[in-house]
């Protein structure tokens, strides 16, 4: 049975097509930067957003008509939910998906029945696997929706909770390691406060890193070698999260011994929350050595909170690329869409419409930014601009080989200083906007 009978599979047609229904710029098999833009990019599917979201909104209901789905939360619609799902992901030629445990079965009663649930469904998720080749690029435990994480989960002040939070995760990565899933994402919805005059601050921190190490210990103990994952965000749903950013993500894992275990997973509608640019916060990220996957989305300027919009800034895609190219790619991360399509574009055609558009933004992207790489003209102009720090002085700094008193000395003998030079910041973009 096919749930999308009259869209094919979709193919590139080159930037002169005018089909809505084929890529204009992503071509899998062109070479950029001596990698194939399927193995660059490494697109995904999210299985929440894509197939989980209703359109629903704080001041409305549903809209989104989703034909195959009857509406109920059973296991016989959840598998059923499996075909769509990878008739999408295979129809629209990406390599990857991911999921919360919660996306892809339902909760039961009972964490047992939870966990069998889940079983069932990982069990179809396997068999589409292998029939598709489509592989599971992260696996994640849902510990913000249910009532019981109203304080948080490994934050909570409730041991009870914080208990059943470590079972979900130990369930979580068990599936995510059956389905081969190359990464086990942390996203604490619920981790932060509201208020500072009911919150241990401390206690909440420690209580967290002692589990992430359970979950390094047990990743270890069942054969689970995937990269472990923070996603940073500053807040919604509470008002402080303790993964605000990149740089707070990695302060804590320093301050907890767990650089080397995890790596980050930045999404550009976070960044833009926490005050920052995506091209920021993967930098931050990247020279820190920690630069691991990343959500594509984008918000609206216009909206001061987490839209989850389809990334088509071709602008953003190129700052992105030219920091995952100065990686060398993102694997064994990937690109993630964790967006979802407005609620007013609810048929599931626009379900296309909203990957093609990203897939293609970010092949542009990729092309631009190696273009700019090619010509070396950022990196021959930041070279320059630091060329008092390769020789005399400033070599010597960066040696670590004078101190305060000598570099006194140096300045006294001197009769003027150096004079500074133009930061040429407007050149520089005229200079991107031509690649563009």
């Amino acid at each position: 049975m096919s749930f999308f009978p009259e869209i094919s599979k979709i193919q590139y047609e080159g930037p002169k097509s005018k089909n809505p229904l084929a890529f204009k710029h992503y071509n899998p098999d062109e070479i950029v930067e001596n990698q194939r833009l399927k193995e660059l990019m490494r697109f995904t599917v999210c299985y929440w957003h894509t197939f989980r979201g209703t359109g629903s909104d704080p001041f409305g209901s549903g809209t989104l008509q989703r034909p195959w789905d009857d509406g109920s939360n059973s296991v016989e619609n959840a598998v059923k939910r499996v075909d769509v799902a990878f008739e999408f992901i295979e129809k629209l030629g990406c390599p990857f998906y991911a999921f919360h445990d919660r996306d892809v079965a339902p909760e039961g009663d009972t964490l047992a029945q939870s966990n069998k649930n889940l079983d069932v469904v990982a069990k179809a998720l396997k068999a589409a696997q292998q029939r598709t080749g489509i592989k599971l690029l992260w696996g994640t435990a849902n510990m913000f929706s249910n009532p019981r994480f109203m304080h948080g989960a490994a934050t909570t002040c409730n041991a009870d909770v914080f208990a059943f939070a470590a079972a979900q995760v130990k369930k979580a990565l068990e599936v995510t390691l059956e389905l081969g899933g190359e990464n086990y994402v942390f996203w604490g919805g619920r981790e932060g406060y509201h208020n500072l005059f009911n919150t241990d601050m401390k206690r909440e921190l420690d209580h967290l890193a002692k589990f992430m190490h359970m979950a390094v210990d047990y990743a270890k103990k069942i054969g689970f070698k995937g990269q472990f994952l923070f996603e940073p965000k500053p807040k919604e749903p509470t008002k402080h999260q303790y993964d605000f950013d990149a740089a707070a993500c990695l302060n804590f894992c320093r301050a907890n011994g767990l650089m080397g275990h995890v790596k980050l997973n930045i999404e550009t509608n976070h960044a833009t929350l926490a005050g920052h640019t995506m091209m920021h916060e993967l930098e931050y990220a990247r020279i820190q050595g920690a630069l691991g996957s990343i959500d594509a989305n984008t918000g609206d300027l216009m909206l001061g909170w987490d839209t989850d919009q389809f990334p088509t800034d071709i602008y953003l895609t190129t700052q992105c690329m030219l920091v995952i190219l100065e990686q060398g790619g993102l694997t064994p991360g990937g690109v993630n869409f964790d967006a979802k399509v407005r609620r007013e574009s609810f048929e599931p055609v626009d379900l296309f419409h909203a990957h093609i558009g990203a897939m293609d933004a970010f092949a542009r992207g990729a092309k631009i930014a190696a273009a700019i790489r090619k010509d070396g003209v950022l990196k021959d102009f930041v070279k320059n601009r630091y060329r008092s720090f390769d020789s005399g002085i400033g070599a010597e700094i960066e040696k670590g080989t004078v101190n305060f008193e000598t570099l006194e000395k140096y300045v006294l003998a001197k009769h003027e200083l150096a004079a500074n030079e133009s930061g040429r910041q407007e050149y520089l973009e005229n200079l991107i906007n031509q690649y563009l």
